[in-house]
């Protein structure tokens, strides 16, 4: 089969994946084998392409918002049938175990494999998954549709909760890619008042469309403080100037997996009882919830298509925010 590896790391200009031959791989027990339609490219891709985290090892595939049908299953599967439409996230699987996993908490179990990170992920024509992580998708939402959710979504929709949103709140979101042009339509459908924040004045027009009551950049003075915020850039200079828009006792979370360093700040930033956050991976349970959510809304993503062997293209393209919503590669169908 064919598949987008990486080798070395490198920036995305360097193109960093090559196009390879590599065996369809077998599943084994509880897992199952996935012929891919499509995968979404994800911030977290470009950074471990680019040597930002790094995976176990090398060669990998990378790729956690696959689309596709079941084409083999391995031993002791019950939870899906050959043909089955399914969706892979990130958490690939967990210990079932630590204490994080007992909570509910397995998005922090320490044991924690993801997808296309520890295990080779969707930039491919086949992939492995456990079934007990796969997510089976809803029939109103197509595949074109469904990818994005797969993470952009998932992530985005756990980082509203971990900011503590209410209905009829008004919310900041920092950065208008994948995670919040998602984000933005379950905010709107919960009565929220919504401000963008983005250096991209197509971004801006795009949150706009999507409702947002404002948009502008992150040194400019918000109309009305913010209740609730979410940073969805890796730019860690972001945090203070955030931080100044939120009323007492508002919440901050902070979506990303790896970020620039936050510069020293003054202690009346975060007084009078503000939150800071972080968000770390997302539950099964996270994906479940959303998906059902998306499309009760229904969520609509906007995608730009690539096809697989144009995978370091949609990576540049991601990096220098040349995309409205995500970058998808389309593997077949």
């Amino acid at each position: 089969m064919r598949a987008m590896r990486l080798s070395a790391y490198r920036s995305a200009e360097q193109d960093p994946l090559e196009l390879t031959e590599v065996p369809v791989p077998e599943p084994g027990s509880g897992e199952i084998r996935i012929r891919i339609n499509l995968c979404g490219v994800c911030h977290t891709d470009l950074h471990t392409v680019e040597g930002d985290i790094h995976p176990p090892e090398l060669p990998i595939t990378p790729g956690h918002q696959v689309v596709g049908r079941v084409d083999a299953l391995g031993t002791g599967v019950e939870k899906f049938e050959l043909g089955d439409r399914v969706g892979v996230p990130w958490l690939y699987e967990t210990d079932g175990t630590c204490e994080f996993c007992h909570r509910g908490m397995e998005n922090l179990c320490p044991n924690a494999r993801f997808t296309g990170f520890h295990v080779d992920g969707g930039y491919a024509e086949y992939m492995l998954a456990k079934s007990a992580y796969a997510l089976p998708l809803p029939d109103s939402i197509r595949d074109e549709q469904a990818a994005p959710l797969l993470c952009a979504g998932i992530i985005g929709y756990r980082s509203l909760r971990q900011a503590d949103l209410r209905p009829g709140e008004r919310l900041g979101l920092v950065g208008f890619g994948a995670s919040a042009h998602l984000a933005i339509q379950a905010a709107r459908y919960w009565g929220c008042e919504v401000y963008v924040f983005t250096r991209s004045e197509e971004h801006r027009q795009h949150a706009r469309e999507l409702g947002a009551a404002w948009a502008g950049g992150a040194e400019d003075e918000a109309p009305e403080q913010l209740d609730r915020a979410v940073i969805f850039a890796p730019v860690g200079y972001l945090v203070p100037l955030i931080l100044e828009k939120l009323r007492p006792a508002g919440t901050l979370a902070i979506n990303a997996i790896h970020m620039s360093p936050i510069p020293e700040m003054e202690y009346k930033l975060i007084y009078g009882e503000r939150t800071l956050r972080s968000v770390a991976n997302a539950t099964y349970r996270d994906g479940e919830e959303f998906l059902d959510l998306a499309a009760e809304i229904p969520i609509r993503a906007t995608v730009s298509e690539y096809p697989l062997e144009d995978a370091n293209q949609a990576l540049r393209d991601l990096k220098h925010s040349r995309i409205n919503g995500e970058a998808l590669l389309r593997i077949r169908g």
